[in-house]
C-alpha cells in the first residue's frame, strides 16, 4: 500500500552520494575558516581577510581534485552549543560561503560547530548551499566543551520544509568525535534513531578532529546502515583504501593542511597526492 506522505519524505532523500556529488565515492574538502568575528582568536582582520583565505583554500581543495567543499568555523575555539551560536559568527561565516559557493562548481556544504543544527540550515540557505553537516541530529552527548546536548531532528526538520528548502541534504555524524554519547546509546542506536529521523548520509569519525575512527568500526557501521557512510576525520594517503572499502566517502581536512597541520592552508600537492591515491587504487582496484 502507498502512503503518500511516506512516500513524499522518502523521495527528498538521496539514494546515493553520486547525485549530489557526481561521483561514486565523494571526497568532501574543508574549508578551515579562520576566527569570524567575536571568537577570542579573531584580531580584527576583517572580513575581507577571511574570505581572500577561505577561497584560496577552496581553489586549492578545487585544483586538487575533490569532489566538494564544507564551509566550517573551525576556529571559533571555544565552541558555542546548537542555537547559542553569536549572531556576529553566523552572519559572517554566511558572506564568507556564499562566495564560496560563487567561486567554485562544486557542491558546497556547511557545518557550524558544535551543532548548529536550525544555525547551519541558516547559512545554507543565505548561501546558497546544496548540503549541511549535523553534528547531533539525534540522541544525546556531552561536548568537550562540558555542554550536554541533544538531537535536533524536530526543529531542523520543520524549519527546513518552512523555508522551502528541503533540497538541502543532511548529512548527519553519528557517535561524533568532540563528544561522548548519554550512557546506553551504542552506535547500533545512533544510526537506527539517525537513519529514522532522515538522514541522507551517516559519518563516522575519529576522536578528535585529525583522528581516524577504528575500522572495525567503520565496518560495523556499514553493516549496521541503510544510508551511505562517510568517514568524517582523519582519512589520509595511508588509510583512504582501507576505509573506502566500507564507507561512499569522506571529509577530509587536516591531511589537505601544508604539513598535516590543521591550522595551516590548504597545500594543493597534498590534495593531489591524497586523490591520486583514491582515483587509482581505490575506484579503478
Amino acid at each position: 500500500m502507498k502512503v503518500e506522505w511516506k512516500e513524499r519524505l522518502e523521495s527528498l532523500r538521496l539514494k546515493s552520494l553520486r547525485e549530489l556529488f557526481g561521483v561514486e565515492k565523494p571526497i568532501i574538502g574543508m574549508i578551515h575558516l579562520w576566527p569570524l568575528p567575536g571568537a577570542p582568536g579573531y584580531t580584527g582582520y576583517g572580513m575581507d581577510f577571511i574570505i581572500e583565505r577561505a577561497l584560496e583554500d577552496a581553489h586549492a581543495l578545487v585544483e586538487g581534485g575533490v569532489n566538494g567543499l564544507i564551509v566550517e568555523n573551525m576556529w571559533d575555539l571555544p565552541y558555542f552549543v546548537g542555537d547559542d551560536v553569536p549572531p556576529e559568527e553566523m552572519t559572517a561565516q554566511a558572506v564568507v560561503a556564499r562566495k564560496v559557493v560563487e567561486a567554485v562548481d562544486v557542491p558546497v556544504g556547511i557545518n557550524v560547530v558544535h551543532n548548529g543544527g536550525v544555525v547551519t540550515l541558516a547559512i545554507a540557505v543565505a548561501s546558497g548551499a546544496k548540503f549541511i553537516r549535523v553534528c547531533l541530529l539525534t540522541g544525546a552527548r556531552v561536548w568537550d566543551t562540558g555542554e550536554f546536548d541533544h538531537g535536533c531532528a524536530a526543529r531542523l526538520l520543520r524549519k527546513r520544509k518552512e523555508l522551502g528548502a528541503e533540497h538541502i541534504k543532511i548529512l548527519a555524524d553519528v557517535d561524533k568525535k568532540h563528544s561522548v554519547a548519554f550512557p546506553g546509546i551504542d552506535l547500533a542506536t545512533h544510526i537506527e534513531w539517525t537513519e529514522f529521523y532522515l538522514a541522507d548520509a551517516l559519518i563516522i569519525s575519529g576522536k578528535m578532529t585529525g583522528s581516524a575512527p577504528d575500522l572495525e568500526k567503520v565496518k560495523r557501521a556499514r553493516e549496521l546502515s541503510h544510508r551511505p557512510i562517510l568517514i568524517g576525520s582523519g582519512a589520509t594517503e595511508e588509510n583512504i583504501a582501507d576505509f573506502l572499502r566500507y564507507a561512499d566517502g569522506a571529509i577530509v581536512g587536516t591531511t589537505f593542511k601544508v604539513d598535516g597541520i590543521a591550522e595551516n592552508p590548504v597545500d594543493v600537492e597534498r590534495v593531489k597526492r591524497f586523490m591520486e591515491v583514491v582515483n587509482k587504487r581505490v575506484l579503478r582496484a
